[in-house]
């Protein structure tokens, strides 16, 4: 009987440390909007007009106006939503955001180019700690731990507004 005992415990144990620390839960107010403002580096989490949570961001390496084609390295303007999930990101976690709209996709063909995709709010790249300002390819990056309460508070289809 004590084997038994011994064997339960020591398999409780261990399921609790393979569990993926990275997912955390939240019971708090619906984060019913989310705000970026470029210029400031700053994002908030907000439910109605109360602000939820505050983030300090980086953006894209040219963090001045809206991503026009891929590889521009430019940060994307406008109204968005989030829409899509990434948990196993090469940047931590992450969560997408609707770039291109048709718009974006007109400017970028009027131009001969692609409008890029694959625009996130994430994490640091696996294994790595970035200590420089604006190093994403027009993504808006938080720290680590950031991210794990961000992903744990936003839901798909919240809409984000990107402001210059």
């Amino acid at each position: 009987m004590f084997r038994i005992i011994v064997a339960i415990a020591l398999a409780v144990v261990l399921t609790g440390c393979a569990q993926d620390s990275r997912f955390k839960t939240y019971d708090g107010p619906e984060v019913t909007k989310i705000q970026v403002f470029k210029e400031s580096r700053r994002m908030y989490l907000f439910h109605g007009d109360q602000v939820l949570r505050a983030f300090d961001i980086d953006l894209g390496r040219v963090p001045e106006g809206h991503k026009q084609v891929s590889g521009d390295g430019r940060t994307p303007e406008g109204y968005y939503y989030i829409d899509r999930r990434n948990p196993n990101s090469a940047f931590h976690l992450s969560i997408g955001i609707s770039y291109p709209r048709p718009q974006d996709v007109a400017v970028a063909r009027s131009l001969g180019a692609d409008p890029g995709g694959d625009i996130f709010i994430h994490g640091d790249p696996n294994g790595q700690v970035m200590d420089r300002a604006d190093w994403t390819e027009g993504c808006i990056a938080v720290t680590n731990e950031e991210m794990e309460d961000i992903y744990a508070m936003v839901r798909n289809g919240t809409p984000i507004a990107i402001y210059p």
